[in-house]
């Protein structure tokens, strides 16, 4: 395989998968910006370009006619739309994939094999720094409003939301899992988790705008009763005892109290209150069974149960997502059997790695 050209508008984000890329291929990360590109002898050409506004893409034009002279090119797009579609079109793609990437399927387009199975964990990987900054900083917004006795409302939750839609689009959901993974706290953790999952689920969905907003905006929600629950008991450095875990299993329904009143829609209030109730009624706290629970609490029910598995906790190692998914898929019965398939996607997000602690 020859030289493979990666142009991106934002180098610090794409190293991760030139990196994946550079596993028996050449591969060349250059910035979209740069002054000059280097002129011809590439084999394939891949764009990792977010900002697809008019003069982003006129530069991207630009740029490929002046290195592509007839090298396949493989555009990937961070958000999947008829309009985004086009423009893969229009730049002459010979190939288009959507987030999120899958760097084996990726490899395919470029005519390389997939790479080798590598035993390496995420510790191993440098840290994008703009993926360190946002997962803190949306990690600030969750301390400073989920707290004992403060209102919550739509608008407030909406700033969050949209800061976490923006850090997956941004830096992906390898690098927000590792970057939050950082934080000691484990319901911060969990819940940054749950809600980066579910805009990559949204993402891998094809869902509009809307859509997507609102299933990360649930997810983020999901788990706010917890700050009525007793910190001893949110972070014992061990399992619960059964009366802890009664006490733990309050946390619905106190959720659902602080939201009520607060002009949240109903669609909120469901997810905070039953996403642990499952399809076979063995869930809490109201034991629904089928159709009882609405899509969107079925979807956010997914991301919280493979976030629970995959994150760092004292008294467990992290699971791998390809182990963390196995089990969702032994849940059959108690999970939406077509959720869990759809989910699938993300979770090649995170392939050839795994998620395991160093």
């Amino acid at each position: 395989m020859g030289r493979i050209l990666l142009i991106t508008d934002d180098p610090a984000r794409s190293q991760g998968l030139a990196q994946d890329l550079s596993d028996g291929l050449s591969c060349e990360l250059h910035d979209l910006r740069a002054a000059k590109l280097p002129l011809g002898g590439a084999t394939a050409i891949v764009t990792d370009v977010h900002d697809l506004g008019a003069s982003s893409v006129e530069r991207l034009r630009r740029r490929l006619a002046e290195v592509r002279h007839g090298a396949p090119l493989t555009v990937l797009l961070h958000t999947d739309s008829p309009r985004t579609r086009l423009l893969g079109v229009a730049l002459g793609a010979t190939h288009t994939l959507c987030a999120p990437f899958d760097t084996d399927r990726l490899r395919e387009t470029l005519g390389a094999p997939r790479a080798a199975a590598r035993l390496a964990t995420f510790a191993d990987e440098p840290l994008p720094a703009c993926a360190v900054r946002t997962a803190a900083a949306v990690r600030g917004f969750y301390a400073s409003v989920f707290v004992p006795d403060q209102p919550i409302t739509p608008g407030v939750i909406d700033n969050g939301t949209q800061a976490i839609d923006l850090a997956i689009r941004d830096t992906g959901i390898r690098d927000w899992v590792r970057a939050v993974r950082q934080f000691d706290d484990a319901t911060h953790q969990h819940c940054l988790l749950v809600a980066g999952l579910a805009a990559a689920f949204a993402a891998s969905l094809g869902l509009g705008e809307q859509e997507r907003h609102r299933l990360t905006k649930a997810a983020l929600l999901h788990d706010v009763g917890k700050i009525h629950i007793p910190a001893a008991i949110l972070n014992k450095p061990g399992r619960l005892d059964d009366a802890e875990l009664a006490v733990m299993r309050l946390h619905p329904e106190k959720g659902y109290s602080m939201l009520v009143d607060q002009g949240f829609e109903q669609q909120m209030l469901h997810v905070v209150r039953s996403h642990h109730e499952m399809l076979d009624g063995s869930g809490y706290p109201n034991r629904l069974k089928g159709e009882e629970i609405p899509d969107l609490v079925r979807l956010v029910t997914v991301c919280d149960i493979h976030a629970a598995l995959i994150e760092q906790r004292p008294y467990k190692q992290p699971m791998a997502s390809e182990a963390a998914y196995a089990i969702l898929e032994g849940m059959a019965g108690r999970l939406d059997p077509a959720i869990v398939g759809a989910f699938r996607p993300v979770v090649a997000a995170f392939a050839p790695h795994t998620l395991d602690a160093a």
